[in-house]
């Protein structure tokens, strides 16, 4: 069976977007390894004109988007065990070991906020989880939508062929990924560095290894301090065993 995303959208011309090229887009158009259903909010409005959201109770600017039409768009479709994604800034943040969870489920169901956001009660009723890309706020939720999408789509087995391609990418074991080279040789005086370049696999690997650590360490001390933690567990573990 694929993996069955759905999109609950205002704007359903912003997609496919970048999730229609490269393997991404191959994988869904030509292997049919994940499929793409986008639906139009407004379609499920009562109002002849599409109207979907209404003033903010207890007052304040703009708009929020009602929260029976949101149910009726989302009922529309067949849950059948895809996590309910909100894309909203304030969320939790996307993190890959969420990403490796959903990617698990048969599929995502996404809604894309507008105005601004969505009645809460639709959110609690229905069990979406709310999703932030990070500490910035965008006019709508559908460019997080294609990062959260893509972040799961790309773990579905044949999407980017190789398995082992995934093992050493940024966070997949609580680590940043090491840097990357290839030709030419020297570039603008600079150079490959030359463990690379020694055929000798263990000193890469420790290499790369070391560059992780210290790209973690210096980039994301958070991670670093959850890294550390992480193997103090560990070796408290052994110890105890």
């Amino acid at each position: 069976m694929p993996y069955d995303v759905t999109v609950l959208t205002m704007f359903p011309e912003a997609f496919p977007g970048p999730l229609g090229v490269s393997l991404i887009g191959s994988a869904w158009r030509e292997k049919g390894l994940w499929r793409l259903e986008t639906l139009d909010i407004r379609g499920f409005s009562e109002d002849k004109r599409g109207f979907l959201d209404d003033t903010p109770a207890g007052g304040g600017p703009g708009q929020v988007m009602r929260a029976d039409v949101i149910a009726a768009a989302l009922d529309s479709v067949s849950q059948a065990g895809r996590p309910l994604l909100y894309m909203s800034a304030r969320g939790r943040p996307l993190t890959q070991a969420r990403v490796r969870e959903w990617a698990q489920a048969p599929g995502l169901i996404v809604l894309c906020g507008r105005f601004e956001g969505v009645d809460q009660r639709v959110l609690d009723a229905r069990g979406f989880e709310e999703v932030a890309v990070g500490d910035a706020v965008l006019a709508g939720g559908e460019a997080a939508a294609m990062v959260a999408i893509e972040a799961c789509v790309r773990l579905v087995p044949g999407v980017l062929g190789e398995a082992e391609s995934l093992a050493e990418e940024s966070f997949e074991d609580g680590l940043l990924e090491h840097p990357q080279f290839t030709r030419p040789r020297t570039f603008e005086e600079r150079e490959i560095p030359e463990v690379l370049l020694s055929g000798h696999h263990k000193k890469v690997a420790a290499w790369r290894r070391a560059q992780r650590e210290q790209t973690t360490r210096e980039r994301r001390p958070d991670l670093w301090a959850q890294h550390l933690a992480n193997l103090q567990a560990k070796g408290d573990k052994a110890q105890g065993d």
